[in-house]
């Protein structure tokens, strides 16, 4: 169960002003309002968010079960090093103009955001440190669709409502500061 509520917890955080959410918080804006809400946006958030989870969750177990624990410990520092990477990496994205009405489409361009963003390295992290990788993937599931869903609702407020760029860098910095102890403790330089 920790699992669970670790990867839920680091996913929401990680999440918070990330590419995907900014995306479905304006285009949330855009296809719906209040009074009508784009409810096949969120749906396809959630499912896209639920898939990448579940292939990060099976490259993490499918990785660490085939590394002696060393190994697995400095590919759980590797992972959250690249999740601090992108964290401090800055969003500079352009609104859509004239965003297509296209689930699919919608669904492709959040699928390929979210495979190297901060909360599926996170999750792959988890899962690959963890005895049981798939509550890890499950919470991490939990954790974006939540983080998903208040940039849905919120829409054209989100980015206004928190200082997204402070918070991504006060995480990145904690989570590289996390990586070097973790990768550091795995080489036995540092007190586990």
């Amino acid at each position: 169960m920790a699992s669970l509520l670790f990867a839920f917890v680091a996913v929401l955080l990680f999440s918070t002003g990330a590419r995907d959410q900014i995306i479905v918080a304006r285009l949330s804006e855009t296809l719906g309002s209040k009074a009508r809400p784009a409810v096949p946006l969120l749906l396809i958030a959630c499912i896209v968010s639920a898939g990448t989870a579940a292939i990060m969750t099976a490259a993490g177990a499918s990785i660490a079960a085939i590394l002696p624990s060393a190994a697995k410990t400095m590919l759980v520092a590797l992972a959250l090093l690249l999740a601090a990477g992108e964290l401090l990496w800055p969003n500079r994205m352009a609104t859509p103009e004239e965003p297509t009405r296209s689930v699919a489409a919608i669904g492709a361009v959040l699928f390929l955001r979210q495979l190297t963003d901060a909360a599926r390295f996170a999750i792959f992290a988890l899962a690959a440190a963890t005895g049981v990788p798939w509550l890890a993937g499950f919470g991490g599931a939990l954790g974006a669709m939540l983080a998903l869903t208040a940039a849905w609702w919120m829409a054209g407020e989100w980015e206004a409502l928190l200082p997204l760029r402070l918070i991504r860098v006060a995480l990145g910095v904690v989570t590289g500061v996390l990586a070097i102890v973790i990768g550091l403790s795995a080489r036995g330089l540092i007190g586990a």
